[in-house]
Formats: C-alpha cells, sequence, structure tokens
C-alpha cells in the first residue's frame, strides 16, 4: 500500500476491528478477534512501512502511535492467547533479557526494533507534551482506561482524547470521587503523577475532567489495579 506522507496513514481498518470487537466497556472478544489475526496483521504491516514522517502533523503523528501501542498490545495478547493477563506473557514465556511483556521486542517500524516500553516512554511520553495518552494507551488489563471502540485519527485526536479522559475518570470502576473532599483513583495518577502536574496541581488536573469537582486539599487514596485481562465474558 502506497501511503503518502502528507496525509499519514488510513487507520479505518483497524476501526473496523474495534467497532466490531471492543464494545461499549472497551472489553475485547479476543476469541473473535483472533478469527480476524489477518486482519489485524495487515493493519500492523501498513504501521510498520509508513513510519511517521517530519511533514507530517504533530496530531498525525501521535494518533499514529496511540493506535501502534494499543494495536500491537492486541496483536500480543493474540500470540500467547489465551492467558489470564498480560502481566502473564514475560514471565511466562521466559525469553532471556526479558521481564515483562513491554519489553519484547517484537514491533518492527521503518527498519527499527521497538517494545511497548519504548512506544510508550521512548516517544509518546518524550515527544508529546500531552497528559491525555493515560487516558488512551491501554494495556489489556481491567484497570487500564477502557479500549475505545474506534481508532484514533488526526482530525478528531483531540475530542477524543478529551473523551477518553472523560470516560476514565467518570467511571466508578476506575476512579471513585466520593465527594468533594475525598477521591480514590487509579494508580496511573500515582505512576505518572509527574505528567499531570506541569501546569498545576493533580486535583486542578483531574479536575478538567471529571463528573465531580474536587476541593484542592481533597484526601486521595489509590485504588488497587486488577491486571486481569480486558476480555469479554
Amino acid at each position: 500500500m502506497s501511503i503518502s506522507a502528507q496525509q499519514g496513514v488510513s487507520h479505518s481498518s483497524y476501526d473496523e476491528l474495534l467497532k466490531k470487537y471492543v464494545d461499549d466497556k472497551g472489553m475485547v472478544n479476543y476469541k473473535g478477534l483472533k478469527g480476524e489475526r489477518q486482519k489485524l496483521k495487515s493493519y500492523l504491516k501498513v504501521l510498520e512501512s509508513n513510519a511517521p514522517k517530519d511533514n507530517w502533523t504533530s496530531d498525525q503523528k501521535l494518533a499514529y502511535w496511540i493506535n501502534a501501542y494499543n494495536a500491537y498490545t492486541l496483536e500480543l495478547i493474540l500470540e500467547h492467547y489465551p492467558v489470564e493477563s498480560i502481566k502473564d506473557i514475560g514471565s511466562t514465556i521466559k525469553i532471556p533479557f526479558v521481564s515483562t511483556a513491554w519489553d519484547i521486542k517484537f514491533i518492527n517500524i521503518g527498519g527499527e526494533e521497538y517494545d511497548l516500553n519504548n512506544i510508550e516512554h521512548g516517544i509518546i511520553r518524550k515527544e508529546f507534551n500531552e497528559p491525555r495518552i493515560h487516558f488512551a494507551l491501554v494495556c489489556a488489563a481491567v484497570s487500564c482506561p477502557k479500549l475505545q471502540n474506534r481508532a484514533y485519527i488526526p482530525e478528531k485526536l483531540d475530542e477524543q482524547l478529551t473523551k477518553a479522559a472523560s470516560d476514565f475518570l467518570g467511571n466508578p470502576a476506575k476512579n471513585t470521587i466520593q465527594s468533594s473532599n475525598k477521591a480514590t483513583l487509579s494508580k496511573l495518577f500515582n505512576w505518572y503523577g509527574g505528567d499531570f502536574n506541569n501546569d498545576g496541581t493533580l486535583i486542578e488536573y483531574i479536575n478538567q475532567y471529571a463528573p465531580v469537582k474536587l476541593n484542592k486539599d481533597a484526601e486521595i487514596d489509590w485504588m488497587d489495579y486488577d491486571w486481569a485481562l480486558n476480555e469479554q465474558k
């Protein structure tokens, strides 16, 4: 497939898979998706041969990398399916020098080898000042933000990232705001706290998207993180 650098990449085939196999809660029908794994692989081939170019817009690049992270995560799960958790993969297959699923270098884009950590931390967090990516990147766990059943596209990226943030903070299974004085939040906000307080406090950031606004001195606790697979039951 020949795609001009100026146009970026078409994510339409990936979008079709998400609409078909991901429900409104972000849970994945992995059994069904495995039956169309070749279509997913074809999309990944498009990504592999069309790495972002300098003349792409920032939104084209960011949409590309978010979709790449999520699509390659799905592929990793399918490669080892059935699994109870993504965390079982690295420890189960015993690849030398690899301790977690996020360290497996199974991604080849533009002739470069990557693992999922490279994409999240070495590219997305490093090159884009956009904390909302934490609500868009989905590592196949129940406590992760939900996998949206649409691909991210540059034309709607800001709207889509805002929706992902609102969905995450509005889901009481992932974040519970008991009152304006107390909240039990996802550990994502603890793990990546520095990403959320560049322009103010964590609470100020959360209040942009939370259904209930927190007082500046609200008590914050952290939820346990459920690493079970985000699979439809």
